[in-house]
Parts: structure tokens; C-alpha cells; sequence
């Protein structure tokens, strides 16, 4: 490949075709130059094994580690289950490439595997495979919509001493013995405009009571899409989608106490949870005394565990946290140590760190159990037995990326703090049933997978299980990402990203530079695991990168500010401010890569990226058009009151303000200054592909000139990870060679010389 300079007035050939073929063709070319790259494990229930995916040559096997004698085998005979799910699925497999990652075994020992959007079952036994039912759960979009279309599971619910059962009839709560098959108790006030969800009813633990939401249906929007080029052929199809926006009206649900033997109905009043974007499950206490749940409040900024008394239906508030900004839901876990109500484990940001707290639940009071300036993930286990808890946590290792997980255990008064995870890396930790080992699985983006065995109790190591291998893929010139970090806009915190080269790079030459970006607030996206191909997410974004710089570019991604695993600050700043997507922090992280690399041209930078990372794209270019000169729009949200209420209501805020306007690709499209390729794919379920035709009518208005490719039949992931990946792919390379290196590309509608 020849990489060369444009010349003032002349045409300059870019890469050739060989040199396209080489990065179409990088995943499939070196993803099995790998051995021993393990996936994380999964443990049998009798905790006396474990299971995983590894890499061998020129393919994956499914292994089987036996704690007691320390010894692999195989976890099927893969063979024959290629050729079992080659009859159920219709289409031939190969047996070290079976197109699933993970599997769980069933009580009668078959198993049970994923794929596409199919659950297959398998006797291991006779290799037969047959495809699960589906789901009889009825849709609930988004977790605030249900779908009134589809029945819901009616399943009879029975109670713990197997005397009755409970079913909904015509919207209702139907009560019978089992005994004789008698009505024992029947409401009367269900409606198809408040009715009782079937799938929420949980019995209290004495049997006496049921605790199930009545439901007040939202707003049914739907939206739209048109399948102009149906594989089949023909005319045109429209398609229907239920898909609630932000500010719709969504189901209301009230929780309802059902006193079975009383034969009356227990509903609170909604003062604690009047305006709720969502409640979690209902929860009975273990005396039956009160059941529990969550409150999540429209806008985010108020959350709250709310416990109602079964008897008298009075709602108390337990813990509640409020924020200026958000209160982040997703991960406000809490634990009820004993049921009771009494002592409850909650996480909070309150001292600006995620952290954990013990909870009095009788009066709210909380006494802090972790702290300082690090983040904790996830409660990972209670032993209430011990009165400990093993949790997830990053940042609190000095000296090392403070994105990389690590694992704790800490006493329930805060004392004993202990790591059982030391290695300078990315740690994931399976527990066995007992809780007694652990199987410790760690990797950096330049360092393969080892998984562990070890002891709960002192962290002990027991054996190593496995180490990666990866003398193959270093042999065919593959070279680790480079971890670069550079400070914020506040000249203190850093901002942590990676910068991958082309294969033959030479330090000698000034590189155009391409962002891959994704700024959303519920997590970090820069990669921290190494990298093995579909293994973990994240592994073919750095494939992708790396393609792109084997063209002759410098690939990078950042964490800019807004994004989350730091403090509350630093993931406020995407609150009413989604178009910025820490911009100024990843330019000032771009600025001092130059700084300290010459090759390094941050007056060519292009920037890419789909879902969110496609609205973030498009917006690089019309808020920070000093800096970056071209981009890449995949699937983009470009209008965030268009899309989904969940997490557009979480990051700019309800009611609607003018921060919608701000952030709007479709309000600023007028401010387009470099060059921009918009791409869609026509049946896109997740956001919908009329945003981008906003987008590109607001261009045209503003008379813009732009590129943009509607794909036949793509959905979400048209682009990205779905077909025709390449071909979009291409195109991708294409457009940047033209608009940053300035170089023609091969005429790929003539015959290849």
C-alpha cells in the first residue's frame, strides 16, 4: 500500500484494492491466530466444575475444568452437537466454530444455547436439539409500555403452601383452591383501563396475601417503517412498531394488596410515588408483614425504596436519594439483609463517589461502608451469614487505569476492606454456588486472558486454569492498542483513551486521525479486556479500528468527560448536554497526543460512529467544526425527542426543556461545516430511521451539501455489525480516504485489473 502526500493541483492514488481487501478481511484473517483465550466461566450448580469457550486453532472449543481433580475435558462431544444443531437450525456448522459463545445446563443435564434471536435446547445424551418455546412474557417496550397486543403470561401463580392459585379473567385477580378448584376470592374492579398484570402478582411468604400492580395503560404510540426491497421480492411493506417517545404517557402501576382470607383489597395512596418512570418487581418482606419496591421518578433526579404495610396499606419511605442532575438508576443496587426490612445495604453517589452504605430500615439512617475517591460497581454478594460483602470496584488502585474492575470484600460495619483481585488488570470474578472459590479472569488490551482458581476466605490462588497464547498473532505483526492519557478541561482529571497505529506505520510521517465514538453517560467504552474477537463487547470495535489505520490513518477512542465508572461530576457533565459529549475534554486529549507525537495531524481529524455515537458524530461536526473535518453517522438519534423516553429523559432531563433544542442535530444542521456521510438502515427498530431523514431535510434547507445512504433491510447494527457489513464498510474507508488524506479511491464499479 502506498500511502503518499497530496501535490498541489494533481490526483493522488490512496490505497488500492489490495490493501482494502487486507482490512475487510483483517477479523476474518486473524481472529483464530489465538490459543487458550478463555471466555468467562460459567459454574455447575453443584459448584464442582466450571465451563467456558477457549480459543484453538482455527476455532473455539467448550472445555470443562473439574475442581477436585484440576483436569480439563471436553464439555460435548462437539461434533455431534454440530451436526444436532445443524438439523435444528437448518444449516451446516462447523464444529470448533459453533455460533454461540456461552451455554447453561438444564437439571436432566441437556443444554441450552442462543442463537440470533432463537434459544435452542440439546440432550447431550443423544445430540437431538429441538428449538425452546418462546417466551410467553408479554412485551413491555422499554420497560414503561406494554404491549396491549399480545396476551400476557397468564400462567396461575401458585401460592408457597400449594393451597391456592392466582390468575387474572377479564382483567381481574381470580383466586382458587387447588383442593376443589372453588373461586376463594375475585376482584371486581379490574378494567381494560386499570387493569391487573397477571405477571407481577407475587405471593407473600405465609400465603395469606398477593402484592400486584394495577395497571393504567400509557400512550400507544407508534411509529412507522417501510420495507421498500423485501427479500422476497414484490411490493413494498409497511411495518408497525408500539414505540413510546419522550414525554408520552406511560403505564402507570400502582401496587395492590390482596388479602386473601379478609377477602379484601390493601391500596396504598401514591404521595411517595406519584410521577414514577418506573417501579421495580414488588418484594414481599419475609414475615409477610410489608412488601417493598423501588421508585424511580419521571426526570431521574428522585429515587426511592418505598415499603407499604400489607395490613393497613400505609406507604413509608425508607431511603430516598435526590440530585440536581440525576440519580442514576441503573445501578442503585440494594440488598434487604435478613428480609426484614430491617438493615438494608444501598449504593450511592451522595459523597460524590458511588459507594456503599448500611441503611436503618426503620428510620433511614445510613452509616457509610466504603469511601473515598473510587467508584464501586456492583454488589456482587451478601453473606449474611458473615455479614460481609463482596463487591465490584475501580479506581481505588493507585498507580494503575482506574477503569480496571477489581473485586472487595468489606464487613457489613465497614471494616476488614480486603481486594481479592491484585493483577494490573481488568478482573472478572464468577463465585461458585457455595461462595467458597472464585474463578479470577483478568486481561489488559496488551496482555491475553488468565483465569484463576481461588479461595474466597484469604484469596488464596488454588491452581491456574488457564493462560492465553498469543505467539501466533504476534508472529503475524499484530501490535497491542496504546494507552494514552492526557487531563481535562479542568486541568486535573484524567481522560484515559487508546491510539492504534497503522501496520506499517512510520514515525517518520504525518497521519490524518479517526475518532470512533460513543459519549454515552451509562458507561465507558474504551477497551480495557484484550481483545479476542467476539469474545467480550468491545473486541471487534478494536478489529475496526484497526482496519481503518492499516489504510493509513491513526485510530483512536476516548472517555471523554460524561461518561460513567468516575465520580458524579465527571458523569453530570452529560446532564442537559448530550451534543457535547465531553468534546472539549477528548479535543485537549487529541491536542497533547500531538503534542508529543509528530505524526500526529489533528488538522485532518474525522470522527465516526452509530446509535448515540452517530448523534455524537454528526455533532462533532456541527459544535466543534474548528477541530473535526469530516464524519461518519450511523443510525444516529440526531434528535433526541424522537427516540426512546428511557435514557433521553435520564441525560437531558423532563419535562422538555430548551436542552433538547441544544443537543438537536436536527435544530444545528444549518451549522454543518465539513464533510459528512449520513448513514440509515430502513427497518432500524431501535432508533427511528426518520430522525435521519430530519436531519437530511434540515441539510437541504440550509443548502448543505452532504452524503447519505439509506440500506435496503438494515437494521440498528447496519454498519457496524450486520450485513453488508463490508460493503458499508468500504464505503466508511472511502469516504475518509477522499475527505482526510485527499486521495482518489479504487473504481470499484469497473473489473478489478
Amino acid at each position: 500500500m502506498a500511502i503518499t502526500t497530496m501535490a498541489l493541483g494533481a490526483e493522488v492514488t490512496g490505497p488500492d484494492r489490495a490493501a482494502y481487501e487486507q482490512s475487510l478481511t483483517l477479523r476474518e484473517r486473524t481472529m483464530y491466530l489465538t490459543d487458550r483465550v478463555a471466555d468467562a466461566p460459567a459454574w455447575a450448580n453443584d459448584g464442582k466444575s466450571f465451563h467456558y469457550r477457549r480459543t484453538a486453532r482455527d476455532g473455539f472449543e467448550f472445555v470443562t475444568f473439574d475442581v477436585g481433580n484440576r483436569q480439563h475435558r471436553p464439555a460435548f462431544d462437539h461434533d455431534r452437537l454440530a451436526k444436532g444443531l445443524g438439523a435444528a437450525t437448518g444449516t451446516t456448522l462447523r464444529a470448533d466454530r459453533l455460533p454461540f459463545e456461552a451455554f447453561t445446563t438444564g437439571p436432566d443435564g441437556s443444554i441450552r444455547v442462543r442463537i440470533d434471536e432463537a434459544s435452542y435446547s440439546c440432550s447431550l445424551t443423544s445430540y437431538t436439539c429441538a428449538r425452546a418455546p418462546a417466551s410467553l412474557r408479554r412485551p413491555n417496550m422499554y420497560g414503561v409500555l406494554r404491549d396491549l397486543s399480545v396476551p400476557a403470561d397468564n400462567t396461575p401463580h401458585r401460592s408457597p403452601d400449594g393451597r391456592f392459585e392466582a390468575v387474572t379473567a377479564n382483567e381481574n385477580i381470580v383466586v382458587r383452591s387447588l383442593a376443589d378448584g372453588s373461586i376463594v376470592f375475585r376482584t371486581q374492579d379490574g378494567s381494560p383501563g386499570n387493569f391487573y398484570d397477571p405477571e407481577s402478582i407475587v405471593w407473600s411468604p405465609d400465603s395469606a396475601k398477593i402484592a400486584v400492580y394495577r395497571v393504567k395503560p400509557g400512550f400507544a404510540r407508534e411509529v412507522y417503517r417501510v420495507q421498500a426491497a423485501p427479500p422476497d421480492g414484490g411490493r413494498p411493506k409497511l411495518i408497525t412498531q408500539l414505540y413510546p417517545t419522550v414525554g408520552d404517557r406511560l403505564d402507570k402501576d400502582h401496587p395492590v394488596v390482596i388479602d386473601i382470607a379478609a377477602r379484601k383489597i390493601v391500596e396504598p395512596t401514591d404521595v411517595l410515588f406519584p410521577n414514577a418512570y418506573q417501579l421495580s418487581p414488588l418484594a414481599w418482606r419475609a414475615d409477610s408483614s410489608a412488601l417493598s419496591f423501588t421508585y424511580n421518578q419521571r426526570g431521574h433526579a428522585v429515587y426511592r425504596l418505598v415499603e407499604v404495610d400489607a395490613a393497613s396499606g400505609n406507604a413509608r419511605d425508607v431511603v430516598t436519594e435526590k440530585s440536581d442532575t440525576i440519580v442514576y438508576a441503573p445501578r442503585m443496587q440494594h440488598h434487604d439483609v435478613g428480609g426484614l426490612g430491617r438493615e438494608i445495604i444501598w449504593m450511592s453517589e451522595r459523597d460524590g463517589w458511588n459507594h456503599l452504605y448500611m441503611a436503618d430500615g426503620r428510620n433511614g439512617r445510613l452509616r457509610q461502608l466504603t469511601r473515598g475517591d473510587w467508584v464501586v460497581r456492583s454488589i456482587v454478594h451478601v453473606d449474611e451469614a458473615r455479614r460481609q460483602i463482596i463487591f465490584a470496584a475501580n479506581g481505588r488502585e493507585k498507580g494503575i487505569d482506574p477503569y480496571f474492575q477489581h473485586y472487595y470484600v468489606v464487613n457489613f460495619d465497614g471494616s476488614g476492606l480486603r481486594a481479592l483481585t491484585t493483577s494490573d488488570a481488568f478482573h472478572d470474578v464468577r463465585l461458585s454456588p457455595d461462595k467458597t472459590m472464585y474463578v479470577d479472569l483478568y486481561s489488559r488490551t496488551d496482555m491475553p486472558p488468565v483465569m484463576e482458581l481461588r479461595r474466597v476466605a484469604d484469596g488464596a490462588l488454588v491452581t491456574e486454569v488457564e493462560r492465553g497464547d498469543i505467539s501466533r498473532l504476534l508472529a503475524a505483526g499484530w501490535k497491542a492498542p496504546e494507552r494514552f492519557v492526557a487531563k481535562a478541561r479542568d486541568g486535573k482529571t484524567d481522560i484515559h483513551g487508546v491510539i492504534i497505529r497503522p501496520k506499517d506505520f512510520d514515525p517518520g510521517k504525518r497521519y490524518p486521525v479517526i475518532e470512533n465514538i460513543y459519549g454515552a453517560g451509562f458507561d465507558q467504552f474504551v477497551p480495557k479486556r484484550f481483545w479476542p474477537f467476539g469474545l467480550h463487547a468491545g473486541g471487534d470495535e478494536v478489529v475496526g479500528m484497526q482496519a481503518h489505520a492499516d489504510l493509513g490513518f491513526i485510530v483512536v477512542q476516548i472517555d471523554g468527560m460524561g461518561t460513567l465508572h468516575r465520580s458524579k461530576a465527571f458523569h453530570d457533565i452529560t446532564f442537559k448536554n448530550v451534543g457535547e459529549a465531553g468534546t472539549p475534554d477528548r479535543i485537549l486529549w487529541h491536542k497533547a497526543a500531538a503534542a508529543k507525537y509528530s505524526w500526529y495531524d489533528t488538522s485532518r481529524v474525522g470522527i465516526y460512529g452509530g446509535s448515540l455515537g452517530g448523534q455524537n458524530a454528526l455533532g462533532a461536526l456541527l459544535f466543534f467544526p474548528e477541530f473535526y473535518k469530516a464524519a461518519v453517522a450511523y443510525n444516529g438519534c440526531h434528535d433526541n425527542r424522537l427516540d426512546k423516553p428511557s435514557w433521553n429523559e435520564l441525560w437531558l432531563g423532563w419535562p422538555e426543556s430548551d436542552a433538547y433544542d441544544r443537543s438537536s442535530n436536527v435544530v444545528n444542521a444549518h451549522k454543518l461545516q465539513g464533510d459528512l456521510l449520513l448513514v440509515s438502515g430502513e427497518l432500524d427498530m431501535n432508533v427511528d430511521p426518520a430522525v435521519s431523514m430530519q436531519v437530511a431535510d434540515a441539510l437541504i434547507r440550509a443548502g448543505k451539501d452532504f452524503e447519505q445512504m439509506i440500506v435496503p433491510n438494515g437494521g440498528h447494527g447496519a454498519g457496524r455489525s450486520t450485513e453488508p457489513l463490508h460493503y458499508l464498510q468500504r464505503r466508511q474507508f472511502d469516504f475518509f480516504v477522499r475527505k482526510l488524506r485527499g486521495e482518489t479511491t479504487p473504481a470499484w464499479n469497473r473489473a478489478a485489473d
